[in-house]
């Protein structure tokens, strides 16, 4: 069945503030406006308190639970959402950039620290001040999906969104100094997960699957919000062509397609509690893409190391391939 996930983000645009306090102020305000929108999750930009604070860098960190994460549970419980709560943090003799994750209890559901933490010196002597790389693109599981981050510099490195694929992740929140761009879009298409980014910069985006912007933050307006449904397949046309019209006709507006013709893709969505999205993949012989090209990774390994290709039972055995 459907899982609306109502996610909301926020961009500072800009705004950097002398202290750490004026500057938590103000992104509380924009935490209040993002619950007011009645979410499920919202993210905040990376180490929001710290922007253009100048002070040492332990002096910027905090301890987990400490002020900020304080600050944003409150409302977390307040207002029954999940928070990503970005900040320095100081932990077991080590400083990391982090992103806390607040339940809907304002409990510490998870941290994730940044693994890819960019250099501050031109002969690379130290990281981001000082900060100790994290060990791992964690994947958590909330009560509505499972849900990975990543922080700014990590952007330039794609083994952790591979990871974060493989560990199943449907939504992917990358919390930033920077805007990120195309890149954020690129990865959403590649892992069929969904994007959501939260920034320092004016333009914060929420990014379906396919790599398609659904809402964006701007300069005037610094919270978005999308409610995205987790329950999806994407299928490649390939012994699909047909489908989606058989799906229109079969359902009418009970099933969502989105369909993406120069990708070759197409996404599916149902509308209906009636109508599970398992029911669909069953009575339609449904396959994902991303199975689709594995079953070939199968097939090429198989030919490389001189084996016959074993017959393999696909759902669409008895479906033309491009008609």
């Amino acid at each position: 069945m459907p899982r609306k996930v109502r996610v909301t983000t926020t961009c500072m645009a800009g705004v950097r503030l002398p202290t750490v306090d004026e500057n938590r102020k103000y992104v509380l305000g924009l935490l209040d406006l993002a619950c007011a929108q009645k979410p499920d999750i919202v993210c905040l930009p990376e180490a929001f308190a710290t922007a253009g604070v100048s002070l040492p860098l332990a002096q910027k960190a905090e301890p987990v639970p400490g002020p900020t994460t304080d600050a944003c549970a409150k409302r977390a419980r307040q207002h029954r959402t999940y928070i990503v709560c970005p900040l320095i943090t100081k932990r077991e003799g080590n400083i990391y950039n982090s992103a806390v994750l607040l339940d809907r209890h304002g409990q510490i559901a998870g941290i994730y620290d940044k693994v890819h933490p960019v250099t501050t010196t031109h002969d690379f002597t130290e990281v981001e001040n000082g900060t100790t790389p994290g060990r791992e693109a964690k994947v958590f599981e909330l009560d509505f999906g499972r849900v990975g981050c990543q922080i700014c510099f990590d952007l330039g490195f794609p083994e952790t969104w591979k990871q974060l694929a493989e560990n199943k992740a449907e939504l992917v929140f990358w919390v930033s100094a920077f805007g990120g761009g195309f890149a954020l879009q690129v990865y959403a298409y590649l892992h069929n997960y969904f994007v959501t980014s939260a920034v320092k910069t004016s333009y914060a985006r929420i990014i379906n699957p396919l790599g398609e912007v659904l809402e964006q933050t701007w300069p005037s307006l610094r919270v978005a919000s999308y409610v995205i449904d987790l329950d999806y397949i994407i299928c490649y046309a390939d012994f699909h062509t047909n489908i989606p019209r058989e799906l229109m006709r079969a359902h009418g507006p009970d099933v969502s397609i989105k369909v993406y013709d120069e990708e070759g893709v197409f996404l599916i969505q149902s509308n209906s509690a009636d109508l599970p999205l398992s029911k669909l993949i069953e009575d339609f012989g449904l396959e994902s893409s991303h199975r689709y090209h594995n079953r070939h990774r199968e097939v090429y390994a198989a030919l490389l190391a001189g084996q016959a290709l074993e017959a393999q039972a696909t759902p669409y055995r008895h479906r033309a391939q491009y008609g």
